[in-house]
């Protein structure tokens, strides 16, 4: 089921209405989705209306030049009141196109303001923030399962082409001319200290290359959404699951359906923003950088269907990714989260991806995603195995060993904790692995019965529960306010 949450931190909130904004559906219809699907469901009125306003220009125009002296005046005012209202028209258009384009940038500096920082530590301590509160805000069952996913995948898949941004920068693993133009002198090796070597160009960087690769990430999949999409996705009876496995051909004609939409919207929903000044020699300049910054996006956004070894993969490898561990799918599963590289290793094999920036995003998010929950054995302080399981949740990226995720400990002692502390859980001790499972199996199952009731919230989860729990959902922990500090710094 949803998960629900009566009571949030601050940070939660943000998320929240975060993740509102972007994909979500409200009668107010100010979300980019919202925005996106008023464009295409009034795209074909304006059309018929433009093309309707210049044919009749034309022939009043025409009219005028053929008429005698005593009817060209009324002739010339008709003319002249037609061309007010397509002058009025297009205006009304590019206000339009502004308006999304402003919302759209002020989504942008929130995510941006969410997940960065000067310091690049900081940056991935608020990204596995934002990433696990995404996680943990997006049910693991339930009828609405794929409708949540939906709406929050495309800012999980933001946060993700971000960090996956800075560790090809500082591996140099993707050479792509605009974000070396950006990047400037800053080498490899200076990169993770860009923002205290040239705090102008860094923000230059921001504004120019990670604002561009959020648009794209945000804007991938907007096409979908447009009518002849829609058709394909819920059938012409409008009755078929959205979510359910497309044929072959249906898949095809959508995956056409949704760049060609996309990339209309990018370029004529979105557009270039209106220049604020008097300066003309400023705005040439504006116009031009802006430009060359819309034309990135639909770099990335083309590249991404068939990225080989170039800058697609920035978009197609979180995009895999984020569609695994936020799947819409009816077999969804959230104890095989954690074999979502199995999949996009696949994905390589088969050239739909780069294997090197697979294992760049490898390096980053490390085997389990954020917010997962993790069961596991402790150990006494002689190191010891203890005949118990404990709890614990994914909190962090760049593990040092990808197997070994960091986690905030959520019991102690088979009791539930808010001040827990972050500890690196080893594969010899995480029940996920089939080996250390096996080491409870010399405990009764009258001890383990003991230990899920202690760790089970209620009678009926327990009985869906294994005796030796693989994982666990921490969704209705984390639905605590107090039980939302999973990432405030405290001593391991």
């Amino acid at each position: 089921m949803a998960l629900k949450i009566t009571s949030s931190t601050h940070f939660t909130t943000q998320v929240r209405t975060l993740l509102d904004k972007i994909y979500g559906r409200s009668v107010l219809k100010d979300s980019v989705l919202d925005r996106a699907i008023s464009y295409f469901e009034q795209q074909k009125i304006n059309q018929q209306r433009s093309e309707a306003l210049l044919s009749k220009l034309s022939q009043a125009k025409e009219k005028l030049a053929a008429d005698n002296t005593q009817k060209k005046e009324s002739d010339q005012k008709l003319v002249e009141i037609l061309e007010r209202e397509q002058k009025d028209f297009l205006q009304l258009q590019r206000l339009e196109r502004n308006a999304r384009n402003k919302h759209l940038l002020e989504i942008c500096d929130e995510i941006i303001s969410l997940c960065e920082a000067d310091d690049i530590q900081e940056t991935n301590r608020r990204s596995a923030q934002l990433l696990g509160t995404i996680q943990l805000l997006s049910p693991v069952e339930g009828k609405k399962l794929a409708k949540i996913n939906e709406q929050h995948k495309p800012l999980y898949k933001a946060i993700l082409c971000l960090r996956l941004l800075d560790r090809l920068c500082m591996d140099k693993t993707v050479v792509e001319p605009y974000i070396s133009y950006y990047l400037g002198d800053i080498s490899p090796q200076q990169y993770d200290q860009f923002a205290n070597i040239d705090t102008d160009a860094y923000h230059e960087f921001i504004r120019l290359v990670k604002i561009p690769v959020i648009m794209a990430a945000i804007l991938q999949d907007i096409g979908n959404y447009h009518p002849d999409a829609q058709v394909i996705m819920h059938g012409t009876d409008g009755k078929q699951d959205p979510y359910r496995t497309l044929d072959m051909d249906n898949r095809k004609n959508l995956l056409q359906i949704n760049y060609r939409e996309t990339v209309n919207y990018l370029l004529e929903g979105i557009g270039v923003p209106r220049y604020i000044g008097n300066s003309k020699a400023e705005r040439d300049r504006f116009v031009k950088v802006e430009h060359k910054k819309l034309v990135f996006v639909k770099h990335l956004l083309k590249t991404s269907i068939n990225p080989l070894g170039g800058i697609g993969n920035l978009l197609k490898v979180p995009q895999i990714y984020t569609s695994i561990v936020l799947s819409t799918k009816g077999n969804y599963n959230f104890k095989l989260l954690p074999k979502v590289y199995q999949a996009l290793n696949q994905n390589a094999e088969r050239g739909s991806c780069s294997q090197t920036v697979v294992d760049s995003l490898y390096r980053i998010t490390g085997m389990f995603p954020q917010g997962f929950g993790i069961t596991y054995i402790p150990r006494d302080d002689e190191g010891n195995s203890l005949d118990r399981y404990e709890y614990a949740i994914v909190n962090r990226l760049y593990p040092e060993q990808m197997e070994h995720p960091v986690c905030r400990v959520a019991t102690r002692q088979l009791t539930f904790i808010r001040s827990g502390t972050d500890m690196v859980i080893e594969q010899r001790d995480n029940l996920y692995f089939a080996d250390t499972a096996k080491k409870l199996a010399t405990i009764s199952k009258v001890r383990l019965k003991e230990i899920l009731e202690l760790l089970a919230s209620n009678y009926l989860e327990r009985e869906q529960l294994d005796l030796v729990p693989r994982c666990w959902h921490a969704e209705s922990f984390f639905s605590l306010k107090g039980n939302q500090k999973l990432w405030n710094k405290t001593s391991r």
